[in-house]
């Protein structure tokens, strides 16, 4: 049988040691506060894969989107325009965006003064506000009733959108005067691209009989166009055919020659 003897709290020696390291001491109240915690090392390690080394020679060099032998030059602009093929030097550029304005509308008033000369279309559009002139509604033609002045574009079914004219007359302005700013030839710019694409619909309720709700959407648009100098047509000259005339018909010109004679 074995008997356990706990020993008595004056028996033993207990060595309290109030100091704290140097090394582990804290600024201010430390209680309750966390150890700061270890930082991370810093490697200086050049990367792994050789394909994303940086150039370590070589000057940087920087690229202007006016430069026209430039293969980026119309890439690294802020806007990007759908005609890529049309140099930014020799080009002015206007664009509107999410203007609420019917798009289908604009749309055909745009393709009717695709092509026109500047002032041609300025002089187009301002008629077509004062309803001097008709746009022919060739796509979207849905419930549109016949036209007489629809008769010049070989049509007979034209509106007076005169909300889309009024915008394309402000963004052929805008193109005019940016035209202006780089020294072309204002006197001598054609419309050569204009677009017109869809924006995100406007949806919206109203309110009829019985509780029902209907949508009440809008269908704003994009629209972007570029003027560009007209080029110089050069007239073709006269080509001289030679006749060829068949037996027959050199007996029936000699026997006119000697009943005339």
């Amino acid at each position: 049988m074995y008997i356990l003897i706990k020993p008595s709290i004056d028996e033993i020696d207990i060595e309290v040691d109030n100091e704290v390291p140097t090394d582990r001491k804290l600024k201010g109240n430390t209680a309750g506060r966390r150890a700061p915690r270890a930082k991370k090392r810093t490697t200086t390690s050049e990367p792994r894969d050789l394909k994303f080394q940086r150039p370590t020679t070589g000057k940087r060099q920087n690229f202007s989107p006016d430069i026209e032998d430039h293969p980026l030059g119309n890439h690294i602009k802020m806007v990007r325009y759908a005609a890529q093929d049309i140099p930014a030097a020799k080009s002015a550029r206007a664009r509107g965006s999410y203007l609420r304005v019917s798009f289908k509308n604009t749309r055909e008033t745009a393709q009717a003064i695709n092509g026109m000369k500047l002032q041609r279309a300025l002089t187009f559009l301002t008629n077509v506000t004062e309803k001097a002139e008709a746009v022919p509604m060739r796509r979207y033609a849905g419930s549109t009733g016949r036209c007489a002045q629809g008769k010049q574009w070989g049509v007979s079914k034209a509106r007076w959108p005169v909300k889309s004219a009024e915008f394309l007359l402000d963004l052929l302005k805008n193109a005019e005067a940016n035209a202006d700013t780089k020294g072309l030839d204002t006197g001598n710019l054609v419309v050569k691209h204009i677009q017109v694409n869809q924006a995100p619909k406007g949806r919206r309720r109203t309110y009829r009989a019985h509780g029902r709700i209907n949508p009440y959407m809008t269908n704003p648009c994009h629209i972007e166009l570029i003027l560009t100098e007209a080029e110089e047509t050069v007239a073709k000259a006269a080509e001289n055919k030679e006749v060829r005339l068949s037996s027959r018909q050199r007996g029936a010109q000699l026997r006119r020659a000697l009943i005339e004679a």
